[in-house]
């Protein structure tokens, strides 16, 4: 499976399964003896930093990735001192928490590059799923995951995704199949929550998306999904997944052939203008 299925949060056990996040652990605890030490209870703190004592105890039992801006609203009931506390607790964590080890090159490398490419023919690239989907996703995986697994699974891929707003100038590229959309994944109001993250992030000056029409005599893509990425060094490679197992490749010969097929599969797509009215009249379906 697809590291957008499976693998870019891990699977169940064994070499390729999630590594346990410390960091998360770390600053959950680091949370809660700053909250004991101010002498609030969960519930008397969730509201002054508006998050649900729920969502609160999730983060303490480092089953959540924290909200960026949860530092900041953490100084007024906590106080200056812990706040900078925090924040270098905060400093510590990384996106990889709960990724499969499989994964981790790859994600080093997304997270320096300059381009990234992705043509996915299977799930909705991980880059730009909505949380329900994410959620459709782990909910459906195969043997099932326990809740702490899952949580840690969802709020990883949610932490990866922040690399779209964090690095404005890297060129995200995205080709996707019809199919997938026309799938309805888990439901209508998934579906919907779907098209419109698509919608919205399709707005932003550094991604483009595009869609592989249904009926595409000339398809390109048809030894199925990759992903490529130029380095910092304006180098380019690739990388492909298959069933919990995955290949970097850095011979540039093959990685040649990768970008003239993604390149050719970019002319078959519909533009980004096109793509975005379709899925507009697909929402408008709904």
């Amino acid at each position: 499976m697809t590291a957008d299925n499976e693998g870019g949060a891990g699977s169940g056990g064994g070499n390729g399964g999630p590594e346990l996040s410390d960091s998360l652990k770390t600053f959950g605890a680091v949370l809660k003896a700053l909250r004991e030490e101010a002498r609030l209870t969960q519930e008397e703190f969730a509201p002054r930093v508006r998050y649900s004592p729920h969502y609160v105890a999730k983060i303490e039992q480092g089953k959540r990735f924290p909200p960026r801006d949860l530092v900041a609203r953490s100084e007024e009931p906590l106080g200056p001192v812990a706040a900078r506390v925090l924040s270098a607790a905060a400093r510590s964590l990384t996106r990889r928490a709960g990724l499969a080890s499989w994964f981790h090159q790859w994600a080093s490398i997304e997270e320096e590059a300059l381009s990234l490419y992705t043509y996915e023919s299977s799930v909705i690239p991980g880059l730009l799923q909505p949380e329900p989907y994410i959620r459709a996703v782990f909910e459906r995986r195969l043997p099932l995951l326990t809740e702490e697994v899952f949580e840690r699974q969802v709020a990883a891929r949610l932490a990866r995704q922040q690399l779209i707003v964090e690095r404005p100038d890297t060129m995200f590229s995205f080709v996707i199949e019809q199919a997938l959309l026309e799938r309805h994944f888990g439901g209508p109001d998934t579906t919907r929550a779907l098209l419109d993250h698509l919608l919205e992030q399709g707005r932003r000056r550094n991604v483009e998306i595009q869609v592989m029409p249904l009926r595409q005599e000339d398809h390109s893509g048809f030894e199925g999904p990759m992903r490529l990425a130029e380095t910092a060094d304006n180098r380019w490679v690739g990388y492909v997944e298959a069933h919990d197992s995955s290949a970097l490749i850095t011979d540039p010969k093959a990685v040649s052939a990768m970008l003239q097929r993604y390149g050719k599969m970019r002319s078959q797509a519909l533009s980004h203008r096109a793509t975005a009215s379709l899925l507009e009249q697909m929402r408008g379906a709904l």
